[in-house]
């Protein structure tokens, strides 16, 4: 394929030829980023590849919202389906949740749990009886559970004590044993992390979270995806985690296929402790009510379960900013940072915050890609405080510093990734680069999908020093393909397409003698 720069993300087909080092390389110093596009001519030995918009194009014009950074080549504009998704999400419904969490007084995880009106019991059955709701309308696609387990002394908790998952699993159609995870964690505190009796009304932290992922999940339960999405709000994260990795590690002795985890963690608020927004990178003009915001979503990049043998590998021939999770991060901007959602999707180097940790470790802990949400910019006066004024100040983690609209876009961002990951194909598994023989060309493989509707795949590269991938080369339903680029020089992927045009994440291929 011809990789020719263009400014459209739909060119005209062009005759199919095999890009040579010089035609590639010069491309891109002319355009700064190549996107040789679904619509070129696709390789003759290849079935056609379906047509999809790349970019997100009605988010470029200046009468529809304001001119932002240039997406990366890989961008996936949403469907008309997954429009109609994202405008379902209900900034009204976040807060009557985010209020009524409140309503609990302390939701501590040591709080009592027989109580119908207070404490983190009464949070745990009412989380339980609205996503049970939402089930009934799921024509049995959707069921709801309590994932309980009895934690003995540990840190932060003095006494055996019951700590309580509430999981809303919704079964895919087509291929159900890949499962999508996002979660909210119900639990709250003040300032003293053992204080179980004082209000802690955690309105940002992270009632916010949890009003995320119970939206979802009213939104898709009447829908059906081709694989499984759990949602969940789980309990002990502010004493450690706790309910998080009991769910992981669930789901690890399972032998469950989790391809993505993403927790909410503080989305509540999009202002600074300063009263300002963050709002992206050259946003240029328009209605600063619709303008874009951002959203930090954290992603590790050497992974935490990382081998001796994998770390060997990669310090050979790199890939420190290519694990799982950054892969997952790229599709994340790829697929929910558009006009639809009306956000920025500000990607972090980090794992998480400094001194701070949240849901989605014990996950990176049992292998799985998980990254975090949170807030562009927190106000730490309103996240694990005592409720008081001080100085005239207010203190206290209420549900009056919270923005709810805000965070109904953190929840298309959510939606966004999460409905294209279950409809589009997995990643390819077992991609490889073939070292056997030094040339200057690349030859990569790949195993093919099992989902029935799989068309075929594309193969993107970038500059070793670039964040995102700058071009994107159709290859047909193949398991190989070879580029005349060398693979000292540039970094490489696969991503499959299915026939709607659907694009999966990519996988960063491994070298193989």
């Amino acid at each position: 394929m011809s990789p020719t720069p263009t400014s459209s993300p739909t060119p005209p087909p062009v005759p199919h030829i095999r890009p040579s080092r010089r035609t590639v390389l010069a491309a891109t110093a002319a355009a700064g980023a190549v996107t040789v596009g679904p619509s070129a001519a696709p390789a003759a030995s290849a079935p056609a590849m379906p047509t999809a918009e790349l970019v997100d194009t009605p988010a470029r014009s200046a009468e529809a919202a304001p001119q932002g950074p240039r997406p990366p080549a890989t961008a996936q504009a949403p469907s008309r389906e997954l429009r109609t998704l994202l405008k379902e999400i209900d900034p009204d419904r976040i807060e009557a949740t985010v209020r009524k969490l409140v309503s609990f007084g302390t939701r501590h995880t040591l709080s009592t749990q027989d109580d119908p009106d207070r404490g983190i019991g009464a949070a745990r059955d009412w989380i339980l009886a609205e996503m049970r709701s939402y089930a009934a309308g799921s024509g049995g696609r959707m069921t709801a559970e309590l994932q309980s387990y009895v934690q003995e002394p540990a840190s932060r908790i003095p006494t055996a004590t019951r700590i309580t998952n509430v999981v809303a699993t919704l079964r895919g159609s087509v291929t159900p044993e890949r499962v999508y995870v996002v979660s909210g964690h119900y639990d709250s505190r003040v300032t003293d992390v053992m204080d179980a009796t004082s209000d802690a009304p955690g309105a940002d932290d992270d009632a916010s979270g949890v009003a995320v992922a119970m939206e979802l999940a009213r939104v898709m339960a009447k829908r059906r995806p081709a694989s499984t999405i759990v949602f969940a709000a789980v309990a002990g994260e502010e004493q450690g985690l706790y309910g998080a990795a009991h769910m992981a590690s669930r789901f690890k002795a399972a032998g469950t296929d989790v391809q993505a985890m993403f927790t909410n963690d503080i989305v509540g608020s999009s202002k600074a402790d300063d009263g300002t927004k963050d709002p992206p990178p050259a946003s240029g003009r328009g209605d600063p009510h619709l303008a874009p915001l951002a959203i930090r979503l954290f992603a590790e990049g050497v992974p935490t379960s990382e081998t001796p043998e994998q770390a060997a590998t990669r310090r050979s021939v790199g890939g420190e900013n290519d694990s799982p999770s950054r892969q997952l991060a790229r599709f994340v901007r790829d697929t929910g940072d558009n006009s639809a959602t009306g956000m920025h999707v500000r990607v972090v180097y980090r794992r998480d915050r400094y001194r701070r940790g949240g849901d989605h470790i014990p996950f990176l802990e049992q292998g799985y890609a998980a990254a975090r949400f949170t807030e562009p910019a927190e106000d730490f006066a309103h996240q694990h405080q005592d409720v008081r004024v001080e100085g005239g100040k207010q203190y206290g983690d209420l549900p009056e510093f919270c923005d709810f609209g805000f965070t109904a876009r953190v929840a298309r961002v959510n939606a966004a990734a999460l409905w294209t990951l279950a409809q589009a194909p997995a990643a390819p598994r077992d991609a490889r680069i073939l070292t056997a023989a030094l040339t200057n060309s690349t030859e990569l493989t790949w195993k093919r999908g099992a989902e029935p509707d799989l068309a075929g795949y594309e193969v993107v590269w970038r500059e070793t020093t670039a964040p995102e991938w700058t071009h994107v080369i159709p290859v047909g339903d193949t398991t190989s393909h070879e580029v005349d680029l060398s693979k000292d020089n540039v970094f490489f992927g696969v991503r499959a397409v299915n026939r709607a045009g659907l694009r999966g994440p990519v996988s960063f291929p491994l070298p193989q003698v």
